[in-house]
């Protein structure tokens, strides 16, 4: 069993990490941490954790867990990931893991020097949806694959959410970008090779609220959009030769439709739905990066492919600073 401590009581933590770690075949939490101490030990005994401490660093320094999940603020996963990594302790960090390609060199080498696994939580690549989409795509169930659409948006603003806050990492493009960037080249196999992208800004926040962005990825093209200030809403769609896929809740699970993906056929007489009611896609990617640390065969989230991905958002605020194109 793969001991956890959870690094900070974060609401992502709380409602859905802890529950989906707990859950898991093959991990444990036996410990929590926050500055403060009260939060710790409230939030441990909900859970029927053990240790509850008052400090990052006194957690980091224990040796009752093996692993930390790390759910701070954006701008504070790379310097506690290489703390964490320095300890000793594997590390399953929140995305976006980095507001900056060039920041994750540092994390690498701490990574390679203490010899322990590092993964970017992207849970929608453990979800049984997109490995569905994978599958097709890579069966030639739509032919030739010519474009991908996407769409990811919701509605805050309020000022004291860390999404609105640039010292933080607030920004749309780092919370809710990531996902279509993620996905399409999980499912594709394929990498970006130049952009263009218009990104609008909050006049009072200062932080990124809405980017359109068309990405040439050689053999077919991704466009999307994403919005923090738009009605909620979420679509992916591979369209081909043949036919086109379609998912309507394809990153917040069963919260934007249901779990499903659909088939449909060049003339759009034939459909197939395939139906995914329990994804438990935390709880697959707690198990997938405790087989990782285990040294079992498991896929994860790699430092090499948060790079990439990291890469792309770059390049997309670059090119949203001017016309035309931007490479990757």
């Amino acid at each position: 069993m793969l001991r956890f401590g959870i690094l900070s009581t974060a609401k992502i933590a709380r409602e859905v990490v802890m529950p989906a770690i707990q859950d898991a075949e093959n991990a444990v939490i036996t410990a929590v941490a926050s500055r403060d101490v009260t939060k710790a030990r409230a939030l441990a005994d909900r859970f029927g954790v053990p240790h509850a401490f008052g400090s990052y660093e006194e957690m980091l320094a224990s040796d009752v867990i093996d692993a930390v999940y790390i759910p701070l603020p954006t701008s504070q996963h790379v310097e506690w990931s290489i703390k964490a990594a320095n300890a000793g302790k594997h590390v399953l960090v929140e995305k976006p893991l980095a507001l900056k390609a060039s920041e994750l060199d540092a994390l690498i080498e701490a990574r390679d020097r203490n010899k322990v696994v590092v993964s970017e939580a992207f849970m929608v690549t453990y979800a049984p949806v997109w490995h569905k989409v994978r599958e097709l795509l890579k069966d030639g169930a739509i032919g030739e694959l010519k474009h991908v659409q996407g769409a990811f948006s919701y509605f805050n603003r309020d000022a004291g959410n860390m999404r609105n806050i640039p010292e933080l990492g607030g920004g749309a493009l780092p919370d809710i970008g990531v996902y279509p960037t993620i996905v399409t080249r999980f499912a594709t196999g394929e990498e970006p090779q130049r952009v263009q992208a218009l990104v609008r800004r909050d006049p009072d926040f200062g932080t990124d609220i809405y980017s359109s962005v068309k990405a040439d990825f050689g053999g077919f093209e991704l466009s999307f959009y994403i919005a923090t200030q738009m009605a909620n809403r979420q679509v992916m769609v591979f369209h081909g030769t043949e036919g086109f896929i379609e998912l309507k809740s394809p990153f917040n699970a069963d919260r934007y439709g249901a779990e499903e993906v659909e088939l449909t056929n060049q003339k759009h007489n034939i459909s197939q739905i395939f139906r995914f009611p329990d994804s438990r896609q935390y709880r697959r990617q707690t198990e997938a990066f405790a087989k990782a640390v285990a040294g079992e065969a498991s896929e994860i989230v790699t430092l090499e492919s948060s790079v990439k991905n990291q890469r792309f958002i770059d390049a997309i605020y670059r090119a949203g600073e001017h016309d035309g194109w931007e490479a990757v």
